[in-house]
């Protein structure tokens, strides 16, 4: 016997409009959390085991976190990897970047 599941869309969340229209899904921090008040971010590439990982740096008010992203098999994928991680965690910090 198959349980039936309700009839909803795999896309829809609470950001949906009145219509149906979907909005777009945002994320939001969780409680506590200082994701708000990050002043710098950036991205390293090293060699381990044979293989170029890619690591990013985000800078807070209270402390860094350093987090593994990936690994690749060349430098030059690596880099173009960790180029894009960091234009796109670039966007989410506030004030100017170079001062």
């Amino acid at each position: 016997m198959v349980a039936e599941r309700p009839d909803t869309s795999p896309q829809s969340s609470d950001d949906a409009a009145d219509d149906g229209e979907i909005t777009g899904r945002r994320t939001r921090p969780r409680a506590g959390s200082s994701a708000d008040e990050a002043f710098s971010v950036e991205t390293v590439v090293t060699e381990e085991r044979g293989r170029w990982v890619v690591d990013i740096i985000v800078v807070f008010a209270d402390g860094v976190v350093r987090k593994r992203i990936d690994s690749h098999p060349t430098k030059a994928r690596a880099e173009l990897s960790a180029r894009m991680i960091k234009r796109a965690a670039e966007r989410d910090i506030r004030g100017p970047r170079n001062g």
